[in-house]
């Protein structure tokens, strides 16, 4: 049985952070504020892989209120997920995902953040897509206020 989930994510900018995306730091004038290390591109694959396996959000198993995951790595957030799908005998097939952003640019770190997702999942980085647009401008990510990110993850369940 094949399944597919959906993710979605947003952060805002915060002053005197590091700007992580795909677990890859790229050099900014700001980062994101989050509980974590507000990696927005890899809690919107978290959720998308999440979503395919039936689970709650990370919200659930990364709750904002437990104090002793306080910057954690949002990599530490996917290796859990795949030991989720891996305890369920699923097999993470694909990952493909957006970064919503006026800046930085994500292209030149594109190979960076899949190997480093990928290494996360334990997949192989063809396996997965990291896409990256601007919002022309328009709300919140225009107005570079924040950065969004979505994604799909593509799941098979066991015979």
């Amino acid at each position: 049985m094949t399944r597919v989930g959906i993710g979605y994510d947003v952060h805002p900018y915060a002053e005197g952070r590091a700007f992580i995306l795909g677990g890859v730091e790229i050099p900014h004038h700001q980062g994101l504020k989050g509980h974590s290390d507000a990696d927005v591109l890899s809690h919107a694959i978290a959720d998308a892989v999440l979503g395919a396996l039936g689970e709650p959000d990370i919200g659930y198993w990364f709750p904002p209120t437990d104090m002793s995951i306080e910057g954690i790595s949002s990599l530490k957030i996917l290796e859990k997920v795949a030991e989720i799908a891996k305890s369920k005998g699923v097999v993470i097939e694909n990952i493909d995902s957006t970064v919503i952003a006026e800046a930085p640019k994500v292209n030149p770190h594109r190979e960076a953040m899949k190997a480093c997702i990928a290494a996360a999942l334990g997949i192989t980085p063809d396996r997965v897509g990291v896409k990256a647009t601007t919002n022309e401008r328009l709300g919140f990510v225009g107005r570079e206020e924040g950065v969004a990110a979505m994604a799909v993850a593509c799941v098979t369940y066991p015979s």
